[in-house]
This record gives structure tokens, sequence and C-alpha cells, in this order.
């Protein structure tokens, strides 16, 4: 029901009613609090939306679903992520309606979409399209986006170091695939069958190295992970994510 888009932090939901295309942790003006911190650096915003429509273009989908931390600012987003956000949003209309499901860098979301046509914002708990529940991952979802037959999720930017014989490494974003456990969920009635925790889109925002700690962000992880293993982007499959 998810398909990874080959060598891309992207993938392809077959919903039953629809296909959408699935991006997470955009992460829009994530430079800007780069340089509040002392890193120079140019924004990549124009990249980052032409990589997007690139890949609305090549997937013949319905709809995006943006799963969270469109942007990076914890309040309202002004200035450059403001900017980059509405450019953003009006591209991707002019193409196929956006369902954005809030993270918890998306607060004040709304403020930047108002006025824009075919932009749905869903809260925190997420939203069931046809056979796939999709939510953020920094709260815990609805029942009904448990339930679904597919879990979507993101927040935790997963990534995993691997080294060389020489002892060199590097760090490489991932996807962890897994049977949703109901052991993450133990006050829920139903749960379905599969979880999918999405990497980052953008790739200057780190992430949890998966293979090297189970101090995970979501609620619900690890423990809602059963059997879960680390796929590289371009599709190689690593194993069992913790013994990477």
């Amino acid at each position: 029901m998810l398909e990874p888009v080959s060598g891309r932090p992207a993938a392809v939901a077959d919903c039953g009613v629809e296909r959408a295309l699935v991006v997470a942790d955009y992460h829009a003006g994530l430079e800007v609090g780069l340089r509040r911190d002392g890193v120079e650096i140019r924004s990549h915003a124009a990249e980052r939306r032409e990589s997007l429509l690139r890949l609305l273009a090549e997937s013949d989908v319905d709809r995006l679903v943006l799963l969270g931390d469109a942007g990076d600012a914890i309040g309202e987003p002004s200035g450059a992520e403001r900017e980059e956000l509405s450019a953003l949003f009006e591209a991707v209309t002019e193409r196929v309606p956006v369902t954005l499901t809030k993270g918890n860098h998306d607060g004040a979301i709304e403020s930047v979409v108002e006025g824009i046509d075919g932009v749905d914002v869903v809260d925190g708990p997420g939203v069931r399209i046809g056979d796939v529940g999709f939510c953020h991952g920094h709260t815990w979802p609805d029942e009904e986006v448990v339930a679904a037959p597919t879990l979507c999720t993101a927040h935790e930017h997963p990534m995993v170091r691997l080294e060389d014989d020489v002892g060199g490494s590097r760090r490489e974003r991932v996807w962890l695939r897994g049977r949703l456990d109901e052991a993450g969920f133990p006050d829920y009635d139903r749960v379905g069958e599969r979880i999918v925790v999405c990497p980052a889109f953008n790739d200057l925002s780190g992430g949890t190295l998966v293979n090297e700690s189970d101090d995970f962000l979501s609620p619900f992880l690890p423990e809602g992970l059963a059997e879960g293993e680390a796929y590289l982007l371009d599709g190689t499959r690593l194993g069992d994510y913790r013994s990477v």
C-alpha cells in the first residue's frame, strides 16, 4: 500500500480510493534557524520546492500528503519561512490538493494556508484515507487512524550510522517498516497490520540514529513497531534496524 520512490525520501500510497504522494518533515525555513545558531548556510527553498514538484509530476498521484512539520518554527511562520511555505502550497495546489497532518512544528500553519484553495489541515491525531492512516507521530493518533491496515507516520527522521572496514562512518536516512504491535497502543481497541516510519524530506534536519538508540521521540515507538526493518532510500534492505 506504500511504495517508496527509489532514491527519494517520498512514497506513493495506494489508499484504495486514491493515490497519494507522501512526504514527511519538509521543515521549510530550516536554514533560518541554522543561521541563528551560527551556521553559515544559504537557503535551499527553491531546490526543495522543485524537487517536490518533480516528484509530483513523475508520480501520477491524486493528492499530496504532508506528514507534519511542513515548517520549521514552532510558532507562527514568518519571514523567509512563511514565503517558502506560501510558494510551496501555491505551486502544489495548481496540480493536486494537499492534506497536511499537523506536526509539533506546525502550530500556526493555518495562518499561511488561509486563502489558498486545496489545502486541508488536520490536527495531530491524523487522518485516514481509505486503507492508510496518516499522522505526524508526535502525539497519540486517532484510533481510526491506527486501525487502518497501514499506519504511516514520521517525526523521528530515522537514520542509521553505517561504518566501513577502515573505521569511517556516514549517516543515511532510512525507512522503517514492520508489523504494527498493539503493545505500543495499550489503550486502543483496534490496531492495523503494518507501520511505516518515513524519513525526513529535508536532508539538513538530522534525525534519530535508530541503530544506536531506542530513545525514540514518538509516544508509541519503538513499542508499536514489531519486527522492524530499515531500508535505505535506494531500496537496499538492511534488516533489523537495531542490528544494522
